[in-house]
């Protein structure tokens, strides 16, 4: 009897161990991206009176060197004084950074996603209040051997306009790391690639950053020492 007892109680402890493992892994990605940025973020179109969006980064990631795997905390704030309506975000990935989940988003079809993109997800809000915010999980994976960016424009329901677009900005490093278990990357670094002769960043992607939304004929815009540049809808 003592015997079974034990065992049912070594049981209920091996559970919860388990449990507790599963709660902290999906959680200790976020908590070791250190304060949140803005950096690379712009106003693009007039918001409704009283509405202020704005998006977060993490100012680092850490990339796992062998899974390529990483974690990304992303958030939409209405620093305003007036309820921000119906909004979404969208959270696109570029080059060696491919968005692979945003927990409660929706894919971007293939066919709609901006020129230069590999992926994407569009996450939408019925309201977002006065001085609130909205975090998202997003999953994604970092070939280190190449540059990466991702990009996160705030728009209204039918993405006709964009209030606000963070990047592309880039995650990178220029002091690899390739035999720890891990990269530490940080926000608006370029990446020096992890190879033999990576001195030389390779170019990938279409080499712009103003990129148009397929089917919604949304731009993406990308602030820069210039400005804000506009391209027009790519040709079906």
């Amino acid at each position: 009897m003592r015997s079974t007892r034990m065992r049912a109680i070594t049981g209920s402890l091996a559970a919860a161990s388990f449990s507790a493992v599963l709660v902290l892994s999906g959680t200790a990605g976020a908590d070791d991206q250190g304060p949140g940025s803005d950096k690379g973020g712009k106003a693009v179109d007039k918001a409704p009176a009283g509405v202020e969006l704005t998006t977060l980064l993490p100012e680092r990631i850490s990339v796992h060197n062998d899974s390529k795997e990483t974690a990304i905390t992303a958030t939409v704030k209405n620093g305003g004084t007036k309820d921000s309506g119906p909004i979404r975000l969208l959270v696109v990935g570029f080059d060696g950074l491919t968005v692979t989940n945003a927990e409660g988003c929706a894919a971007i079809p293939e066919g709609d996603l901006p020129e230069g993109s590999n992926s994407g997800f569009a996450c939408s809000l019925d309201d977002l209040a006065a001085g609130a915010s909205k975090s998202y999980g997003i999953d994604a994976t970092y070939d280190l051997g190449r540059t990466g960016k991702i990009c996160l424009p705030v728009q209204n329901s039918d993405g006709s306009k964009t209030f606000w677009q963070q990047g592309p900005v880039p995650f990178g490093t220029a002091n690899p790391s390739p035999n720890a278990p891990a990269t530490p990357l940080l926000l608006g670094t370029d990446n020096k690639p992890v190879a033999p002769g990576g001195d030389e960043l390779p170019r990938t992607g279409p080499g712009r950053d103003v990129l148009p939304l397929g089917a919604a004929g949304v731009t993406l815009v990308a602030a820069g020492a210039a400005g804000v540049w506009w391209t027009r809808r790519r040709p079906a």
